[in-house]
């Protein structure tokens, strides 16, 4: 079952017009407070302001060259380390803000302290997982922890409810065929209009192609269509089959640029209804369809040339990826090729994976390594003939998605409730940071089936560098 979201929330909004996304609390200040100095919390008459600046010095005092501030509710802040420019701001709305951010003391607690409205960001969302990881993995003496767990209880408990977007419930066997349709709906039903918001126009949901990183989402998701065409040498005639098609982008520009008829699955219903639409609205039914179906159901009886699959092999679980390749290979005639685009981790980076974005983003999502995938790839039969890994394009991607949820605030909310657009641009702009700092990686590998030793490869990359991108 899964739990049921409902209502909006409070405490962030944009200003019509302006594209800029900044907490409703801070449009609210006065003009004199944007140039006056602010109160020092040190001297405030609140108790729990005094506390809540004592813990923050124990936990991040000595964070190198501190670049944020804190602003109390009472509206006094403790400002960055002197001399350095503040790149974000940490609102604490409330006196039991830290207690509610740091009395799980993981990740989990600090996201829901934030998509709750326990607490605002204000400015780049970025350096804040910064802060967090430096708190959540540092060594503190048994004196200093207890310390903080005595100061944490001092502070109020909230016993406000959290209403509006809610934590996946799923039931049943992790990665059967319906608790895999229920996370997939949780994630993907939430409002085709609420993605189409702050994606690009052909709503391609996964990591663009920049060839500048001042280039428009727009332009470089056109080139990654074309990317992925010219990795699979798609020829008219052909038979594509895109395991996790999402809204269709990828088959659309398959089918209108290279001639070829092609399949897509998806689990969500939603996506599906639209995919078809629009698939109608090009004049392409003859050579494109969307079908509501798991993997593990592809009829054993049906071949394709080519297959690809983009974004969906983080859903499918380390234990179930080698039956994964093996689906994928009974299904590919012999000769064709299989390029499989993913998130990936490094073994050091699994450790520091949180369940914040498994529990309100993508539930039961697996990140392994590029090895455990090379790995299962090849016990299925293939032979891996190309390795990429487009780490820094997913970051700016990233970026982007987020500039443009901020630009859009107002018509998110009103689409899917603040909770929800606030956990979107938690999630996103924490994934960026991951892949900023290597802990995450996106890797496009092409893999083939062999035809009696032969791979039917061209000797070299030269044809897929030479034509440009296609809109």
């Amino acid at each position: 079952m899964l739990m049921k979201r409902s209502g909006n929330g409070a405490g962030v909004s944009v200003e019509e017009g302006s594209g800029q996304f900044e907490p409703s609390a801070a449009s609210a200040r006065p003009a004199r407070d944007l140039v006056s100095i602010p109160p020092d919390p040190a001297a405030s008459a609140d108790p729990h302001v005094r506390t809540s600046l004592a813990l923050l010095q124990g936990l991040l005092g000595d964070y190198p060259d501190r670049d944020f501030n804190v602003r109390f509710w009472d509206g006094s802040v403790w400002a960055s380390a002197p001399g350095v420019r503040p790149r974000f701001t940490l609102v604490l709305n409330h006196p039991g803000a830290l207690r509610q951010m740091l009395a799980g003391g993981n990740e989990e607690a600090l996201g829901e302290a934030f998509i709750y409205g326990d607490c605002d960001m204000e400015g780049d969302l970025e350096p804040a997982f910064r802060a967090g990881d430096y708190l959540l993995s540092r060594r503190r003496s048994l004196l200093a922890r207890l310390q903080a767990a005595r100061q944490i209880r001092m502070l109020p408990a909230d016993g406000r409810p959290r209403g509006g977007f809610q934590a996946a419930a799923l039931g049943g066997r992790t990665h059967s065929r319906r608790r895999d349709r229920d996370a997939v709906t949780y994630h993907y039903d939430l409002s085709n209009e609420f993605f189409a918001l702050w994606l690009d126009r052909a709503m391609v949901y996964s990591c663009a192609y920049f060839t500048d990183p001042a280039e428009d989402i727009d332009t470089a998701q056109a080139r990654k269509l074309d990317y992925l065409c010219r990795k699979l040498r798609l020829r008219p005639g052909e038979r594509l089959l895109d395991i996790g098609c999402g809204w269709g982008g990828l088959i659309l520009h398959a089918a209108r640029h290279y001639g070829v008829r092609t399949t897509g699955i998806t689990l969500s219903e939603r996506q599906a209804e639209l995919a078809r639409a629009r698939i109608h609205d090009a004049g392409l039914d003859a050579q494109c369809r969307v079908e509501v179906r798991d993997y593990r159901d592809l009829p054993p009886d049906t071949l394709y040339d080519r297959i690809v699959s983009v974004g969906m092999v983080e859903h499918v679980g380390a234990a179930r990826l080698p039956s994964f390749c093996a689906h994928a290979w009974r299904v590919l005639r012999p000769g064709g090729t299989f390029l499989l685009h993913g998130v990936s981790t490094s073994q050091k980076a699994l450790s520091r994976r949180g369940p914040f974005a498994r529990n309100y983003v993508f539930p039961d999502t697996e990140l392994v390594s590029i090895a455990t995938t090379l790995a299962a790839a090849e016990q299925a039969g293939f032979e891996v003939r190309d390795v990429e890994s487009l780490r820094e394009h997913y970051d700016l991607t990233l970026r982007s998605w987020v500039r443009q949820l901020e630009a859009r605030w107002t018509e998110a909310r009103a689409m899917v409730g603040e909770t929800a657009c606030r956990v979107w641009r938690l999630f996103m702009a924490g994934a960026a940071y991951r892949f900023a700092v290597n802990d995450y990686s996106l890797y496009q590998t092409l893999l083939v089936k062999p035809e009696g030793g032969a791979s039917r490869i061209p000797l070299t990359r030269a044809d897929w560098y030479a034509p440009q991108a296609r809109t």
